[in-house]
């Protein structure tokens, strides 16, 4: 008789709608009860009922109860709670009603609507959260749930946005059917949640409550003071519908590591969107491609591998092998089935986006000293040459120019962010830098700003300044000296045009995007003029120039949200340059050890955890030549170059 065989399908649904940032508190503990996060108020979390619920009069629940999973019971359950607080506010009048004295001063309790958990001092260390949002949504306390920084589309222009509903919710759920002599026989099924509140229905005849409202006004006023272009960047898949499901075919022990990549991986690849347009690129690009893109399938399984090996410690040396099994078979899998798709000689958009998850989600993941095989980014980034020109990119970033309602292509966004920032790491040409001079000249966009937080323009100079120290080499002082005035004159003319640099979080405690985008801008543009300093002929970083530019970008810093759920590793690339030329017992040194400090585990990987590694070797190669009296930079490059490392530090 022939052996049991189990085949496993794994299925998620994913419902998009209106959401908004959250800004979770750096105590993950906190919770607060079910209650508290129904009304939306904050919970002071005090056992066994918080002061809420009993000066309302209400059940104080901190166990998860039935009607919370079901939006029917939930909103039933919400109109009982209506009830009641309107019963108890009747109540409070009728026996507690005092004379008005017309001769006291107005009361000062109620002239501004407050909230204790975001004072100004707390929401300048506290950052939007850009990872865990799926399977952590219901451990959050309410203003953490329900302030939250950028709303998605709404499903249609006649339903109003819910800010505290997340755009999905999401289930992954493994069916295993045993055969014997090809006869089923046995079926299991199991379910893995990771739960986001479902927003309501199409068409509900359910409308928002005055006091849900009111809590929307106050906590976000400040946010739609700053408009964002929704609907800038254009995904392959299209929009997603809020009826969209998504069937992911896994064995059933690769199940672990679909789980892993959706909950603990998903939420770190692209922070700058998930902290402006949060779900899109999960709901857009992510979910459709694991379901139907083989290569990117098998991509983010090994993805989802290194980030266990990194974040978890293997209980023996045999787990320690399976994990670094599991890294190797899936990377394996992954360029057999990209060779595959090349071959075929079809579907380019699909396959270049394949490519490039490859080389960027593991920017998210990867360690210092990983110590298995894998082929370096750029020559993954060269294979993608060929789709790009396949698919005609350059022209058709070229072809956008003059077009300010033109979607830029998600993927073009991903190629553009790559190519320039990638030669730098290089010393090369960007790929496409004729492309991006004539954006630069004719103002047009790329969707960086969108998607990695620097405007565009910051992002062209810095391709021009790539391509000037990739020729520079016989390039006689003078004629350097003119092309590099010339890139620095462009630069001030950024600064002339930019938006102050300010606190990035709004009075309820959310991200404010435009004022961020300001702060990530200003941070880049230090770095860009940094860079172009350095390749000055005669350039010390002892020379004024050089350390007050270090020091004016460590003050901005301190408008970029930190901590684990911070924008840091965001912000890799301008730390590198800036850190590379910063001197021993320097105001950059000690902000750079306090926010790694503060990101906690979130500094040992990813390409924070690699920059942080790489400088430490800069700085100790440096610091000693300085202590000799030798005063020639190390470049960081020559030391990737002897450590063998070839990250893509962005």
């Amino acid at each position: 008789m022939a052996g049991p065989a189990t085949k496993s399908t794994s299925s998620s649904s994913a419902q998009a709608g209106a959401k908004k940032s959250s800004n979770r508190s750096h105590k993950r503990s906190r919770t607060g009860c079910f209650t508290c996060r129904l009304r939306r108020k904050k919970c002071d979390e005090v056992k066994p009922g918080c002061k809420a619920c009993k000066n309302l009069g209400l059940q104080c629940q901190y166990k998860r109860p039935m009607w919370w999973s079901n939006q029917e019971e939930r909103l039933a359950q919400k109109e009982k709670i209506k009830n009641i607080i309107k019963r108890t506010k009747l109540t409070e009048k009728t026996y507690h009603a005092v004379p008005i004295n017309t001769q006291s001063p107005p009361s000062l309790c109620n002239s501004v609507p407050t909230s204790d958990g975001f004072s100004d001092s707390m929401s300048k260390t506290r950052a939007a959260s850009v990872d865990s949002q799926l399977s952590d949504f219901n451990n959050m306390s309410p203003p953490q749930m329900y302030n939250m920084g950028m709303a998605l589309p709404p499903y249609e222009p006649s339903c109003p946005p819910y800010p505290g509903f997340a755009p999905y919710e999401i289930d992954i759920k493994t069916e295993c059917q045993t055969f014997i002599n090809d006869v089923p026989t046995r079926r299991d099924s199991t379910i893995s949640s990771f739960s986001a509140f479902q927003p309501p229905s199409v068409g509900s005849s359910l409308a928002p409550e005055n006091w849900v409202q009111q809590d929307y006004f106050e906590q976000q006023q400040d946010f739609f003071d700053e408009p964002l272009d929704m609907n800038f960047l254009e995904f392959t898949h299209g929009p997603v519908m809020p009826s969209y499901q998504a069937v992911i075919q896994v064995d059933e022990a690769d199940q672990p590591l679909l789980n892993h990549f959706i909950d603990k991986v998903v939420p770190r690849i692209f922070p700058i969107l998930e902290v402006t347009q949060y779900g899109s690129a999960r709901a857009e690009l992510i979910f459709p491609n694991l379901e139907s893109n083989k290569p990117f399938l098998h991509c983010c399984l090994s993805i989802a591998a290194q980030h266990m090996k990194a974040t978890q410690v293997a209980k023996d040396a045999d787990e320690e092998q399976n994990i670094n099994q599991s890294i190797i078979h899936h990377r394996l899998l992954t360029i057999t089935e990209l060779c595959e798709s090349l071959a075929r000689d079809a579907d380019y958009a699909q396959t270049l986006e394949a490519q490039l998850a490859v080389i960027l989600f593991q920017c998210s993941v990867g360690i210092p000293d990983d110590g298995l095989q894998d082929i370096p980014w750029y020559d993954h980034f060269e294979g993608a040459t060929k789709l790009i020109e396949r698919l005609d990119l350059a022209n058709s970033l070229v072809a956008m120019n003059g077009n300010p309602t033109a979607q830029v292509p998600f993927n073009v966004s991903l190629v553009a962010w790559i190519d320039i920032l990638g030669a730098t790491m290089l010393g090369r040409s960007p790929m496409l830098a004729d492309a991006y001079r004539q954006k630069m000249l004719a103002g047009a966009s790329t969707g960086l700003a969108e998607l990695m937080g620097c405007e565009d323009q910051i992002m062209y100079l810095i391709s021009e300044i790539a391509c000037l120290e990739s020729i520079k080499t016989g390039m006689d002082d003078s004629t350097l000296c003119s092309h590099i005035t010339l890139v620095g004159k462009q630069i001030t003319l950024t600064e002339q045009a930019a938006g102050p640099v300010g606190n990035c979080y709004s009075s309820s405690g959310a991200i404010k995007p435009a004022q961020l985008r300001n702060n990530i801008t200003a941070v880049f543009r230090i770095a860009t003029r940094i860079l172009l300093c350095s390749m000055v002929p005669g350039f010390n970083r002892r020379q004024p120039t050089a350390m007050k530019l270090v020091d004016e970008l460590t003050t901005v810093m301190s408008f970029i949200p930190t901590g684990a759920d911070g924008l840091d590793k965001s912000l890799v690339w301008p730390l590198l340059i800036a850190g590379s030329h910063s001197l021993e017992g320097s105001g950059f040194r000690t902000m750079f050890a306090e926010r790694a400090e503060l990101m906690g585990e979130e500094a040992k990987f990813g390409s924070f955890g690699q920059i942080k590694e790489l400088l430490k070797d800069v700085w100790a190669i440096n610091d000693a030549n300085l202590a000799t009296g030798d005063e020639e930079n190390v470049h960081w490059r020559d030391v990737m170059r002897q450590k063998g490392w070839d990250f893509l530090l962005i």
